[in-house]
């Protein structure tokens, strides 16, 4: 047997506690029992003369100006939250103005806590390159105070040959900035369906939705509902569900001379409110041309929803939920293009088992075909994906993960039939990759991880978060790692998988 040999690079990633955003604050909503100090905060600002208010607000910038961009107009939009506040709002000055927004405000360290899970594509900017190198997009799950996530990005070349150069990732971060979006009417079906919502009112509002639509359409639409709808007992509560179903879809845009290392993807809805999970990105290629596509969890702090979103140049990002049964947990991954005219995913939702679900017209998830389920001692805990499917000459190349004894994770490999991926045609005996000495201490030990990787110059490279301390770097020749693949082998848990 051919062996596949992962070679770890020096190069990593480690979180840095200096990239830093800026965040609302509200003295007293950070205490066990929440009552506002804020009329009290403004009281005593609005108190300070001119030259103390004037005072102040420089020492601020000067100590914190070149560690945020455009500071002073963060504060004023805080000032905005908090405005309702102000008794007498036309009596303070721009600059008071500002200095209450400045109190309002608080640094957060988004990856302060842990950096990991990384994939990673091929680079929208290619020029100034030598030959045999490749500019690549690497997406990081970083992770700050209350082990909120959010989605950050780094720069890298890879090549000529092993080569590995990370980009300077120093410079103010960008919070990405909602904006609206063409917001589809199958998805609001679909989210109304998965909540059992199905009486006159929803029916009535889909019916009069086009199947894209903006926002003012949309509330155009609901402002037209017929009083004897809404009076109806359950009216109200179908106008919260469908505004609130209709807010997951969003957009989230850039400005263009901010760099690619100082974006920042951050939760922007009730149902990510405690974080966004585990991007997993792939450039998508159909008629159209090639797209950016990243599947990530969506959690509130108690239930997991699985998201996508999709860009043409990683600037702005439009965010839309997955509905249907094989979205229903963590993990799903994209193919990178249709497959004999159908849009595939890889997935686990029962928690434990790789399945194949298709797209459906309604734009709904398909109930998954079982690929495979937990076997060797290394993974008898659970199965997943470590990244979307690698297209080869012999087949669809599957990063997989596994979770065995003392919840130690490793990565694995699967190769797919590329015009019926739903058959497994090999698979790589053992663990690829383990996480070793060096890295089995961290937020969270004995784990090694991937969103996805990719090949270049023959080579897979794989990024991978070690117990969620750092971000490596492996290699291994994707010829050797083809030729150690074997035919599977019988899975009775499969099969048993297969018949429920």
């Amino acid at each position: 047997m051919i062996r596949a040999v992962a070679v770890r690079h020096e190069t990593i990633l480690i979180p840095d506690p200096s990239r830093v955003i800026v965040k609302l604050f509200v003295p007293g909503e950070d205490a066990a029992l929440v009552r506002t100090r804020a009329q009290a905060l403004i009281d005593r600002i609005a108190h300070l003369d001119a030259d103390e208010t004037d005072r102040l607000l420089r020492e601020i910038l000067q100590r914190f100006g070149d560690r945020h961009r455009d500071l002073e107009t963060t504060f004023e939009h805080h000032y905005a939250l908090v405005r309702h506040r102000v008794t007498r709002a036309r009596d303070l000055s721009p600059t008071a103005r500002r200095l209450v927004g400045a109190y309002f405000s608080h640094e957060y360290a988004v990856e302060a806590a842990a950096l990991c899970n990384p994939s990673m594509v091929p680079h929208p900017d290619q020029d100034g390159l030598e030959p045999g190198q490749l500019r690549v997009a690497v997406s990081l799950r970083q992770i700050g105070e209350g082990h909120l996530s959010s989605i950050g990005f780094a720069t890298a070349v890879l090549g000529p040959g092993r080569g590995l150069s990370i980009g300077d990732r120093r410079g103010p971060l960008v919070v990405g900035q909602r904006v609206g979006i063409a917001h589809r009417r199958d998805l609001l079906a679909s989210g109304l369906s998965e909540q059992d919502c199905d009486n006159e009112v929803s029916a009535t509002v889909l019916d009069a939705l086009p199947a894209r639509y903006d926002e003012a359409t949309f509330e155009r639409v609901l402002g037209d509902l017929p009083a004897e709808l809404l009076s109806r007992s359950t009216g109200r509560t179908t106008l919260e569900q469908l505004r609130r179903i209709n807010a997951e879809s969003y957009a989230a845009t850039f400005p263009a001379d901010a760099d690619l290392r100082q974006r920042v993807l951050w939760p922007a809805t009730p149902a990510e409110s405690n974080g966004m999970e585990d991007a997993r990105f792939v450039r998508y290629v159909d008629e159209s041309g090639p797209v950016y596509r990243a599947t990530y969890t969506a959690y509130d702090g108690r239930r997991i929803a699985a998201r996508v979103l999709t860009s043409d140049d990683l600037r702005r990002f439009e965010i839309h939920p997955m509905r249907g049964p094989g979205a229903r947990n963590k993990g799903l991954a994209l193919f990178p293009r249709t497959v004999g005219g159908r849009e595939l995913a890889l997935c686990r939702s029962d928690g434990e088992t790789i399945g194949l679900t298709c797209l459906d017209a309604g734009g709904q998830w398909q109930p998954p075909v079982p690929l495979h389920a937990p076997r060797e001692s290394w993974e008898l805990i659970q199965v997943g994906n470590c990244g979307s499917p690698i297209e080869t000459a012999a087949g669809w190349l599957v990063l997989t993960h596994g979770v065995g004894p003392m919840r130690r994770y490793a990565i694995g490999a699967l190769l797919l039939d590329l015009d019926r991926p739903e058959r497994v045609i090999g698979e790589l005996p053992g663990a690829l990759l383990a996480p070793d000495e060096t890295e089995r201490d961290g937020y969270v030990p004995n784990v090694v991880y991937s969103c996805g990787g990719l090949v270049h110059s023959g080579e897979l490279w794989l990024p991978f978060g070690a117990s969620d301390a750092r971000v490596g770097f492996a290699t291994v020749p994707l010829d050797a790692l083809l030729a150690a693949m074997e035919p599977p082998t019988s899975n009775p848990a499969l099969r048993s998988v297969a018949r429920r």
